[in-house]
């Protein structure tokens, strides 16, 4: 089968090109470094020649109430390329919860793909993800000051990226669902909690103070960030990858 991968040399969209070609699958990784623009559609007619399935993992640049325009151009262009290369299958990975937290610009434009997608010509898959474990870092680092990081309790479910790319490379295989699969690791835990499990395991004494109004997750209300019934659990544990990332 053939199969584009948009965002195709990111953190996601390299290890779904790398686990498709094992495969046996003959794969397309497109992204602007090799001459693929979703936003003007430059290399796309291309990228999709004689493609089946199409796996968009790219991503808005920025994170604010532009990431919306970015979505709808995007989505808009892929599909209308889609349909010119006779594509029958979209994949779009999207994230758990993405629906339950209006406050967050973000969230909503992914919203807005995932409609545009369910509403578009093509059969399709939406494959929504937890948080990354390769995330959190950054996740702490936002709210970070003189030895001290404030961090609400949001429950969240994080995940291995390695395991996010097997799910999409399942999906981009099969018949398309035309609906959602959610994928989230094995463990639910607070923003707050995975803040000192990292601290710890990183040799970092800084301290965690629980603050349910800091960063970004502070708009999250109850546990919407986790699974529901009928999702895929990822095998990988957090503090196993935290201690093998650390050993490598």
């Amino acid at each position: 089968m053939k199969i584009t991968v948009l965002g195709g040399t990111g953190l996601i969209g390299s290890q779904v090109v790398a686990l498709l070609q094992k495969a046996g699958h003959d794969v397309v990784p497109a992204s602007p470094s090799s001459g693929v623009d979703l936003l003007t559609g430059a290399g796309l007619d291309e990228a999709l020649a004689g493609a089946h399935t199409v796996v968009n993992v790219t991503n808005s640049p920025t994170f604010d109430d532009q990431s919306a325009a970015f979505f709808r151009t995007t989505v808009g262009t892929l599909l209308r390329a889609g349909e010119r290369a006779g594509v029958r299958h979209q994949v779009a990975l999207s994230i758990v919860g993405v629906d339950q937290v209006p406050d967050l610009d973000y969230y909503r434009a992914k919203v807005l793909q995932e409609d545009l997608l369910r509403d578009g010509p093509t059969p399709y898959s939406i494959v929504r993800a937890t948080q990354f474990f390769e995330f959190m870092d950054a996740v702490i680092s936002w709210t970070s000051a003189d030895g001290v990081v404030r961090l609400p309790a949001t429950p969240l479910q994080p995940i291995a990226s390695a395991d996010v790319a097997a799910a999409l490379a399942d999906v981009a295989t099969a018949a398309p669902l035309d609906g959602t699969l959610e994928v989230a690791g094995p463990d639910v835990l607070t923003l707050d909690e995975i803040g000192r499990i990292t601290l710890a395991a990183r040799g970092d004494d800084s301290s965690v103070v629980t603050d349910d109004q800091a960063g970004m997750f502070a708009a999250v209300r109850g546990d919407v960030l986790t699974a529901g019934s009928g999702a895929r659990l990822a095998p990988t544990h957090y503090r196993d990858w935290l201690g093998t990332t650390l050993a490598g």
